[in-house]
């Protein structure tokens, strides 16, 4: 049976999948640290690996179905036979290289690509590792086989019921699942009911009744019991070792199912009792309940395993939570249309200012709550960078450690993957061009292992994200003399702060690396990482000290469907501003403006010179505000460069709900400087202004 996207087992298969093997790579480069895999790490892996292979092999994705298998073949040879090891860090390297091999095929699949990657030279390179775990034991894979084969372990007879959580759905399928991973090791088996894929009512059978399964097997109660556990969306799970037949086993199952349709007819002709009017009150509702079966007195031992109603969590696609986001959005913009209605302002209505209070609360309740949905922590994120620091770090031969802090801090799903390439580039840029090499830190009296830290914490309403280390930091006369070379310098040297010579290195072309490597040299990065930061409404810093290191700080909202803004009036136009890009706002004096011979309009703010820009005239907007001084000035700041927007008035703070712009506009080149809009609760239409795109508009003027 081929599976296709879509389907929602595929679906299910490729989520599942990929946070197995993200745990997988967690669990190596921990025991890597640790240069020791613990019996409970060994036995995870080994779950990992049969999981993984189980399903893979289900969904006839073999490629993975097999290298997997020849992994989990090597755990099991470790689980066996409690091997430990000097060195691990070859069996480190081998299992990092089945993680990367699984992501670029579960890649390909996801994309509707072909799984056809060649893992044969990791299977060559498991089937050496194994072999010299069997020669350390000093016997060889035929003494080994041979004394497997004199061993005969009795048959053991196992029934296990199982139940699965009430937001399981595809009940056949999870069901079928268990027995496609468990068949091989099986002599014989069958289950109730009887076929999950084709019969459309095993779902629903096994939703109310459970699957029951019935295995006779030479594994034992501990090794079936352990792969069974293993079982996604398991509410409850009980095996017991019997003694019973494929034919007792049906009889009782019909036994337990006459009974029950008997109890729901009791309970049928109750509630048919309850509804006539005369009897509602004399008739006492007994109590039913359906019939446990009874357990075969041959019993030997019985587990049990329930997960209980605590910690429930369900899958939600993130296209329904956008979707729900984008109806809250509405609501927000009708609640503010009925309380910012301008046929009731001025109104003595008492009644309606209550139940406009009341709606506001609610309103403000589930915009926080679906908001709250869609927050998840950057842990897994910050988890990711172990491993680029660790290849990096063996590649470039510098000894370096990751510290992570502010894991549990949470953003918007969509702003989390817009950051996760920039955050991996600054991370490379600190491996690489940070963090020197350990002879040069003995010889500067440093530490011999150079040490990176990623940061997150909440500020106000924005998460700020720090990427820091304690290398050579960043030397300001290489920066001008790239700068300088490639013509990208528009002020004079002298008259430039240290804050303006480090942005430099986020200008497009900007690299002071003189060598072509794996990693950097070609000029391409910094620029492209402000483009991503800022496309989700964020900004970068960046610090440093020549000898002690670098500190790049982002700042990104914590949503971008709603945001604060600054509403702003221009002739019979309104705009809104992000209020986290406003630094003040003011009435400009004409002693404070200057204008130079090229007509270019600036203003002096306590000692620093900052260039206009006028709304009206970059959008041919008519107003009859054009003097400087009837208007007002909005001083905006980002990445280190400011600039001040003339308007005609401030209209006032608000939140908005952040809208596209119709496709019929974003054709046009006026929309530059625009990143959206939004509707204003009197039904007027307000552009949302991009503080970056209006910043590169104005220094492209210039």
């Amino acid at each position: 049976m081929g599976y296709q996207q879509g389907d929602p087992i595929f679906e299910a298969y490729i989520t599942e999948t990929s946070q197995l093997v993200e745990q997988l790579e967690e669990i190596i480069l921990t025991c890597e640290n640790a240069n020791f895999f613990s019996e409970e790490m060994i036995n995870e892996i080994f779950r990992i690996m049969h999981t993984i292979k189980g399903s893979s092999s289900m969904m006839q994705f073999h490629n993975i179905a097999t290298l997997s298998h020849a992994l989990e073949d090597l755990f099991s040879y470790l689980r066996q036979h409690h091997l430990k090891l000097e060195d691990w860090s070859e069996l480190s390297d081998l299992m990092l290289e089945g993680v990367d091999f699984t992501k670029i095929e579960l890649h390909k699949i996801k994309h509707g690509e072909h799984a056809d990657g060649d893992f044969t030279a990791i299977t060559q390179r498991v089937k050496g590792l194994l072999g010299s775990l069997e020669q350390q034991r000093s016997i060889t894979k035929a003494d080994e086989r041979a004394s497997q084969a004199e061993i005969v372990r009795p048959s053991n007879n196992f029934k296990a019921q199982i139940l699965f959580t009430e937001d399981c759905e595809m009940e056949n399928i999870r069901a079928y699942q268990i027995v496609h991973q468990l068949k091989d090791q099986l002599e014989d088996y069958w289950h109730i009911p009887e076929d999950v894929l084709e019969d459309p009512t095993s779902a629903e059978t096994i939703r109310n009744q459970g699957f029951q399964l019935f295995i006779r097997t030479s594994k034992t109660y501990d090794e079936i019991y352990s792969v069974l556990s293993q079982t996604s969306y398991l509410k409850c799970l009980e095996l017991e070792q019997v003694e019973l037949d494929r034919e007792q086993a049906v009889s009782d199952k019909e036994k337990a199912q006459e009974v029950q349709d008997e109890v729901q007819g009791e309970g049928q002709v109750v509630q048919e009792i309850q509804a006539l009017p005369d009897l509602q009150n004399i008739v006492e509702k007994p109590s039913f309940s359906k019939p446990a079966i009874v357990d075969n007195p041959t019993v030997k031992e019985t587990k049990s395993s329930t997960s209980g109603y605590q910690g429930k969590s369900i899958n939600v696609n993130v296209g329904k939570l956008d979707e729900l986001m984008d109806l809250v959005g509405e609501l927000v913009i009708a609640e503010a249309m009925v309380t910012q209605n301008p046929d009731i302002i001025g109104l003595q209505l008492e009644q309606f200012q209550k139940a406009a209070s009341h709606l506001q609360k609610i309103t403000k309740e589930i915009q926080d709550k679906v908001m709250e949905i869609r927050m998840v922590p950057l842990a897994t994120t910050f988890q990711r960078m172990h491993r680029v620091v660790r290849d990096m770090s063996k590649k470039l031969g510098k000894n370096v450690q990751l510290q992570l802090l502010g894991e549990e801090t949470e953003v918007d799903k969509n702003i989390i993957e817009h950051i996760s390439d920039p955050l991996m580039h600054l991370v490379r840029n600190a491996v690489d061009h940070g963090l020197e090499t350990t002879q040069e830190r003995m010889e500067a009296g440093k530490p011999e292992t150079g040490t990176l830290t990623l940061e997150a914490l909440n500020v106000g309403g924005e998460v700020m994200i720090i990427v820091r280390d304690d290398g050579r930091g960043l030397n300001k006369q290489k920066i001008l003399e790239k700068a300088r070379a490639n013509h990208l310098l528009h002020k004079s040297e002298g008259d430039m702060t240290d804050k303006e010579i480090f942005n430099l290195i986020f200008l497009p072309g900007f690299s002071t690396k003189e060598n072509i490597t794996e990693y950097s040299g070609r000029g391409v990065g910094m620029d492209v990482v402000m483009q991503n930061i800022a496309a989700v409404g964020g900004t970068i810093f960046v610090n440093s000290e020549p000898g002690k290191g670098s500190t790049f700080t982002i700042k990104i909202p914590l949503t971008l469907a709603i945001i604060d803004g600054m509403n702003v009036r221009v002739g019979d136009a309104q705009y809104t501003l992000p209020t986290t890009s406003i630094k003040e706002s003011f009435k400009p004096l004409v002693k404070d403006l200057i204008t130079d011979p090229h007509g270019n309009e600036m203003i002096m703010v306590r000692g620093e010179c900052y260039p206009i820009l006028r709304i009206h005239e970059r959008y041919h907007v008519p107003t009859n505000t054009i003097q400087l001084t009837d208007g007002i000035l909005i001083m905006v700041e980002q990445d280190g460069r400011g600039l001040c927007i003339f308007v005609d008035e401030l209209v006032g703070q608000q939140q908005v709900v952040v809208k596209a712009l119709p496709p019929y506009i974003r054709g046009f080149n006026t929309v530059e400087g625009i990143s959206g809009c939004t509707l204003l609760g009197d039904g007027d239409i307000s552009l949302i202004l991009d503080v970056q795109g209006l910043l590169k508009m104005k220094e492209e003027e210039w």
